[in-house]
């Protein structure tokens, strides 16, 4: 017969005394005293070796309208408190770096109960717990004496691939790394059901057409070099199989140990998540308790939507404007997958990438809502100030905007490409969007213009990017990208916005260029854009003698409300650029993009370094990073945060020591975020009221733990003040 124990709990300044039925050996028995509320599920962890500090506490249930999971870390002395979970019957169980997950205990909340860890019988089993990047890392990478490549005929790699650095883009965060994990078992191993090869290069071959993503997968391989990438990749795997284990990553650590993550699912097993929005990112108390809105790209015409007080999802139907709109579904299997067979899975028009809160809590996303060709006065000849400037053809994604008070769903057309978008401090609450890569031009919507007349063409702008290369602190007619530069005049860059931001303190606009070695620009619209509108650009410090170290190529970018710009670079490391910091001229002739190493800040990542690479960083290949002005996680203000894709974590970095903080997701393994956001529901309330939302964005939730059938995730992270608060 199970013990009574009298366990004191406290709830709004009160102490009271509750009674919780013990499952097995009970907290006091063992002299750990673990106050409970009726809604917490707390005890030790302790395995043959003794307490276990620093492993999760994973509690599910399927009992609620959508599968819910919250997870904790264990103290120093091995106890644990799952706080608030919703009344339903729950698996709880124990992982942990050294660990093999012990056997579930079935409990309800308001019970103490004691777990037993079990002890990994090997390093081989212990592994299998680990993130992507400690497998990753494995991966014997083409050394610095193998560029520049000497092409098919000689070493493998493309003759243009000039330097390790260049290659190491491509391998990492602007082509296999931008859709998926590498490294996770999924990819690390060669799915049997993929058929019969005399090698595991064949293998390789093979497994890179695999659905509809496989044309994107082969081109990417082009890139790399195929005789020269799939003997890499087939190696790494033969190795593993062979019995080559990663080195084993630390378990969290202090304030690492008071985190709390809840999960719920959404959306179903074929669609994939790009990322989530809670809030409006200038005011974090919008929308607070409200819906979380997903964009599901490629994969399905919805936007998931979850409630998550009531633990239930929902979704949104996307429409086009024009039935000839193209679909993802149009994107036939290049070979069957082992997954889904020949089934194309994807089946998207709307293409919705991005979703952003305005202040009146629409929901405003990047959505595809027409074939590409623009209409005429988006063209030469038009009118329109931005199409006189810089006429543009076509654009492959526009705007749409869902009022979650009317469900009414209105599409915007756009001359420029949309693909992340972000909204202005400005009277005109103005939308400005990046292109992904592509169009050459900036642009943005007036939102207050839109609202008050309905006239999408008079609402939108956009821009070409003009270096003010003259000098003279005004726009006026430039040379091309490919023309040398006249002292007379400015100079056009052929660079388009990925990431883009705004700045609080002087409202310019910044966005990440892709490639090697990639630069950040920053936009000043001037009094009357596009006209006046003028850009700087700033590259990232690649082989100059004078930075402190030398990295390459961004991805996503935020900034903080000092004017910092904080960026994702693929040789491994959070990267911050202070403008306040350059000591040369901001434009002139010699201010095209090598001007201010001074103005770069580089922090490594955490997880360790690929094979066959000496210079400092990691082998994390981050997507975005997100910094939280606000403070809505307990960190602090302006602390920048970056998906840690191949960590399965977030990773926080604390700007005043230099060190992260990573909040690492272990269940199910596989989380791979392409974005964030914090949101504070109840600023009364501490730690409870507020926290940070992501979304498992893999384009491959099938190669998460789990396998077919495993569906996108969102997440909620918060930070207690210990481990063991309520």
């Amino acid at each position: 017969m199970s013990k009574r124990v009298f366990c004191p709990l406290r709830s709004a300044g009160l102490s009271v005394v509750l009674v919780a039925l013990a499952s097995g050996l009970n907290a006091r028995t063992t002299g750990e005293a673990i106050p409970i509320g009726n809604d917490d599920i707390a005890g030790v962890v302790k395995s043959t070796k003794g307490p276990e500090g620093g492993v999760w506490v994973i509690a599910e249930t399927t009992d609620l309208p959508t599968k819910f999971v919250k997870i904790v870390v264990t103290d120093d002395r091995g106890r644990y408190l799952v706080p608030e979970l919703p009344k339903a019957n729950y698996k709880v169980w124990v992982r942990g770096y050294g660990l093999a997950d012990s056997e579930p205990v079935r409990t309800t909340p308001g019970r103490i109960v004691n777990l037993t860890a079990v002890l990994a019988p090997n390093a081989r089993a212990a592994a299998e717990y680990y993130p992507a990047i400690y497998w990753f890392c494995l991966l014997q990478v083409p050394a610095k004496s193998e560029f520049p490549g000497t092409g098919s005929k000689g070493n493998g790699i493309p003759e243009n691939m000039k330097n390790q650095g260049q290659w190491l883009h491509l391998l990492k965060t602007d082509s296999c790394w931008s859709c998926h994990q590498v490294g996770d078992k999924a990819t690390r191993e060669i799915p049997k059901n993929l058929g019969h090869f005399d090698s595991s290069t064949a293998a390789w071959a093979r497994r890179l057409l695999s659905g509809q993503a496989g044309n994107n997968m082969v081109n990417g391989l082009a890139q790399l070099g195929p005789e020269r990438a799939l003997p890499m990749f087939a190696n790494w795997s033969d190795q593993i199989a062979g019995g080559e284990l990663p080195p084993a990553p630390p378990r969290p650590q202090g304030v690492e140990r008071s985190v709390v993550i809840t999960e719920w699912d959404w959306a179903d097993p074929k669609a994939y998540l790009h990322d989530e929005i809670a809030t409006d990112k200038r005011n974090p108390t919008l929308n607070a308790n409200g819906p979380i809105y997903g964009a599901a790209e490629l994969s399905v015409d919805y936007l998931p939507v979850l409630d998550a007080l009531g633990a239930a999802a929902s979704q949104v139907k996307l429409t086009v404007r024009d039935p000839k709109t193209p679909s993802s579904e149009d994107d036939k299997p290049a070979a069957p997958s082992p997954y889904w067979g020949d089934e194309a899975i994807w089946n998207s028009q709307a293409n919705v990438h991005n979703p952003m809160f305005d202040e009146k809590g629409r929901v405003w996303i990047t959505s595809r809502i027409r074939p590409s060709d623009n209409p005429a006065f988006c063209q030469e000849g038009s009118t329109h100030p931005s199409a006189a400037l810089f006429p543009l053809k076509r654009s492959g994604r526009q705007l749409a905007m869902y009022d979650p008070k009317t469900k009414q769903l209105t599409l915007i057309d756009t001359c420029f490409g949309t693909h992340h978008l972000v909204f202005a401090e400005d009277a005109n609450n103005t939308l400005w969007t990046s292109s992904g890569g592509g169009g050459g031009a900036v642009g943005w919507l007036n939102t207050k213009m839109f609202d008050h007349t309905h006239d999408e063409q008079k609402s939108q702008g956009w821009t070409a990017l003009i270096l003010d290369t003259n000098g003279n602190g005004k726009r006026d007619e430039y040379v091309e990208p490919d023309q040398p530069i006249d002292p007379t005049k400015d100079k056009r860059i052929n660079a388009a916005f990925y990431g883009v931001t705004v700045s609080p303190v002087d409202g310019s606009i910044w966005g990440t260029v892709l490639g090697f070695p990639g630069a950040v620009v920053r936009l000043n619209p001037g009094s009357n854009p596009p006209t006046t509108t003028l850009a700087e650009i700033y590259e990232l410090p690649w082989n100059d003698p004078r930075a402190p170290l030398h990295g390459f190529s961004p991805r996503g970018l935020d900034i903080d409300r000092n004017g910092v710009v904080w960026t994702v670079i693929a040789s491994g490391h959070l990267a911050s650029f202070d403008r306040r910091k350059c000591k040369g001229p901001l434009s002139g002739p010699t201010a095209t993009g090598q001007h201010c190493p001074e103005g770069w800040t580089l922090y490594q990542l955490p997880g360790p370094q690929l094979k066959g690479v000496t210079d400092p960083g990691s082998a994390e290949a981050s997507y975005y990073d997100w910094v939280d002005q606000f403070d809505t996680f307990g960190l602090g203000k302006n602390v920048p945060i970056a998906t840690g894709n191949g960590n399965d974590a977030l990773l926080a970095l604390l700007p005043d020591t230099g060190k992260f903080v990573v909040l690492r997701v272990p269940y199910p393994m596989g989380f791979y975020a392409k974005g964030m956001d914090g949101r504070i529901d109840d600023p009364k309330v501490g730690w409870k009221g507020k926290g940070l939302w992501a979304t498992y964005g893999t384009r491959t939730p099938f190669h998460a733990e789990g396998g077919k059938g495993t569906t996108s995730k969102v997440l909620h992270f918060q930070l207690r003040p210990d481990p063991l608060a309520h």
